[in-house]
């Protein structure tokens, strides 16, 4: 269990399933984590099933209720400020903002950024203007990104594909101003099939973890992922023990998840997997 570590998450939320907040705090919660959840959008459901309902949150509403906690005198008890999916353009300045808030109230405090813009399947999934404003904008204030690999190569404007392409863009990102990356989905053309791997790089090396490839689609996964690397990262200052420890909980509640049948995360019934990772992966240093 982590203790004493305050986390403000500025993400979307929805009624029914588990994406943005509605995926990050709990599992942040299970493992001792205060969270203060921000909310930018309020939807019934994720946009995945094509209908939904609920407002999005005008960037000032947000920006009033981050100036009511700064109110409450607690910015400066803020460890992590962590960003996910922005739903309109507005939102990047306000998440800018509250992170220099943050960082002037505790000067120790680190922005986490899940700079969310598609997949290579999908292609992008935001608003035309999202990617220009997170690569432009929001990455460079950030001290951990944690993109997929499509996300990766928009970032940097490279195209990674094997290991070392792979790094190169990793290093092309740190240049940008984040000094620790974890690229949430390697599918390089020499890895073994039916496998995906996971990469973590900061200033003290690259480590690579390989697992299963689950034959699935979950959506709110990569804001599970981002949320319990960045808290073990900070509780843990090791990107290899971070990885590890985030990537044996998140395959263990994507098997749930695909065992149950159902179309959204399991993640409630996981709560065990955060608070208790059996530690079945290990990663091994490629750098």
């Amino acid at each position: 269990m982590i203790g004493a570590m305050k986390i403000l998450s500025i993400q979307s939320a929805v009624a029914y399933g588990h994406v943005g907040n509605s995926a990050a705090v709990f599992p942040l919660q299970r493992i001792g984590v205060e969270v203060l959840p921000v909310n930018t959008v309020a939807f019934s459901n994720h946009t995945g099933y094509g209908a939904w309902r609920g407002p999005v949150i005008a960037p000032d509403d947000v920006r009033e209720v981050i100036t009511g906690i700064e109110e409450r005198e607690v910015l400066g008890d803020i460890d992590v400020v962590l960003s996910g999916y922005q739903g309109s353009e507005g939102i990047a300045d306000v998440i800018i903002d509250a992170v220099a808030r943050v960082k002037s109230a505790n000067p120790k405090a680190v922005y986490s950024c899940d700079p969310v813009m598609g997949n290579a399947k999908s292609g992008c999934f935001v608003a035309p203007a999202i990617p220009d404003l997170l690569r432009d904008k929001v990455v460079p204030v950030a001290d951990i990104i944690t993109p997929n690999q499509f996300e990766l190569g928009y970032l940097t404007g490279t195209e990674p594909a094997d290991l070392e392409s792979t790094l190169a863009s990793v290093d092309a990102a740190r240049a940008m101003g984040p000094s620790t990356v974890l690229v949430t989905s390697v599918e390089r053309p020499d890895r073994d099939e039916d496998t995906l791997e996971m990469l973590a790089v900061d200033n003290a090396g690259a480590w690579l973890v390989t697992t299963p490839h689950l034959p699935m689609k979950a959506n709110g996964s990569g804001d599970v992922t981002a949320a319990l690397f960045t808290a073990h990262y900070l509780e843990s200052g090791e990107a290899r023990t971070a990885l590890e420890r985030t990537v044996s909980s998140v395959f263990d509640l994507l098997q749930a998840t695909l065992d149950s049948g159902q179309r959204e995360l399991q993640l409630i019934e996981s709560q065990e997997t955060y608070a208790n990772p059996r530690m079945q992966f290990t990663a091994r240093q490629v750098r």
